[in-house]
């Protein structure tokens, strides 16, 4: 019954790790227009239990993309210089929400293995009743 609890344990830490990569992705989002802003990634790292690898993930630390700000032409805009531009964000929308959606499949995925395990181990008691 070990395995079943382990199971469950794997699958909730993928559905933690997932919910903080999707905390982050709607966080680009809501930071699309602003100004200088940088997107935000995370990447998974496996758990260790005293060197023995548990199969268990956790979200990594947040790094920023560094990729190259976009320029934009808004002479309007506070913060625009002498030539009318001023520097956007490096958040593609599209990206964002690709990886919305392959978060929301992983969350969901790891959802019914946790399921799947639960339904398993009440099954193996009722028979263990017996």
């Amino acid at each position: 019954m070990d395995g079943l609890h382990q199971s469950k344990g794997i699958s909730a830490s993928g559905m933690q790790a997932q919910a903080a990569r999707l905390r982050f992705i709607t966080e680009n989002i809501a930071n699309a227009d602003t100004p200088g802003y940088r997107r935000k990634i995370t990447s998974f790292e496996t758990v260790l239990d005293q060197g023995r690898v548990t199969g268990q993930v956790r979200s990594g630390p947040v790094e920023l993309d560094q990729s190259e700000l976009a320029r934009v032409y808004e002479p309007a805009h506070p913060l625009a210089d002498e030539s009318g531009y001023h520097t956007g964000s490096n958040v593609s929308l599209i990206v964002e929400i690709a990886d919305a959606r392959e978060a929301q499949r992983s969350y969901e995925a790891n959802l019914r293995m946790f399921d799947q395990a639960r339904k398993m181990r009440s099954s193996l008691l009722e028979l263990l009743r017996r």
